[in-house]
């Protein structure tokens, strides 16, 4: 399997999940892809022994994700591409269970998720951009998979050839069009990552604004005028959905109901500002949003609290 990892600075931005990299159980099947700007300045330190490989991808300044892991997916040589984030921790047992899983002949196979630093926003953000997968989940079939840290057979990602850059930024289409082509997808329950969110507000509602731009973007790219102005007027019942459904989630994940008591009012503020940006997405396309996040994918230590960033240190 080969894991593509980025880093828009350099390797000390990805130490602590190539860490978590290295603990696997099957690192010595792992190639690992480094995608930087370049070479000479990512200051490899740590010892890079284990993996199948170690390949660094030198692909100039990154301004979106997107472009990086397509050049990276189409130089992997791996059966089975995943796609790992500076702010993402693979338990031990992630890789091997994703590998045996792709060994049935599903298109993509997808992770359960655990909080890394728990706390008031940084649920409410987990639940908003991975509630349907945050543990505990059930193996088993699903309908889709998260855009990060899952994996998929290769040969369908280079089946788009020139349009595989413009299917990663809202992943699910991506899933979508390859279930319509008769693959299907499956959640892994024994591939578990640790997952760190964004925990300073100004910073976390500019992230959600973003992100909600991408999948609407993406939806209404060919549609009239008219027809994205209906969906844009129509924000308020589309949120109220999306609100019952991270309700939901965060009720399976705490059914006291403790957790939503104390993250609700957080809830319904970033509830607003995705609706928001959703609408920004309807109206207006994309625009500037895959640039406007690229830095809390690559550098998200920089804005969690004080707290968080001790929690970090003592992984």
């Amino acid at each position: 399997m080969s894991v593509i990892l980025i880093t828009a600075d350099n390797f000390a931005a990805i130490q602590k999940t190539f860490a978590a990299l290295s603990r696997q159980t099957v690192q010595d099947q792992l190639e690992l892809i480094i995608v930087c700007p370049a070479e000479d300045e990512l200051g490899l330190k740590e010892e890079l022994s284990g993996f199948h490989s170690v390949r660094v991808l030198e692909v100039g300044p990154i301004t979106t994700t997107s472009k990086a892991r397509a050049a990276a997916i189409r130089i992997a040589t791996g059966s089975v591409v995943a796609l790992a984030e500076a702010h993402a921790y693979p338990e031990p047992g992630w890789a091997e269970a994703m590998i045996e899983a792709h060994k049935q002949p599903w298109g993509g196979v997808g992770p359960v998720f655990n909080n890394a630093n728990p706390g008031i926003l940084s649920w409410v953000a987990l639940v908003v951009d991975y509630g349907r997968w945050v543990a505990p989940m059930p193996s088993g079939e699903v309908d889709d998979i998260p855009g990060h840290n899952s994996s998929w057979k290769r040969s369908l990602l280079l089946a788009y050839g020139s349009e595989l850059e413009f299917m990663l930024p809202a992943i699910t289409f991506l899933n979508q069009e390859l279930q319509a082509k008769g693959h299907k997808l499956y959640l892994e329950s024994a591939a578990r990552v640790a997952h760190l969110q964004v925990s300073k507000l100004g910073a976390c509602l500019h992230e959600q604004f973003n992100v909600a731009r991408f999948y609407p973007a993406r939806r209404a790219q060919n549609w009239p005028w008219y027809r994205r102005t209906f969906y844009a007027c129509g924000m308020p019942v589309l949120l109220i959905r999306h609100v019952k459904g991270w309700i939901r989630h965060i009720l399976r994940i705490d059914p006291s109901g403790a957790l939503l008591v104390r993250t609700f009012p957080m809830l319904v503020l970033i509830a607003l500002v995705w609706g928001m940006g959703e609408i920004f997405g309807y109206v207006f396309g994309i625009g500037r949003a895959e640039e406007e996040t690229v830095i809390y994918h690559t550098a998200r230590v920089r804005y969690v609290n004080a707290r968080d960033r001790e929690l970090i240190a003592a992984r």
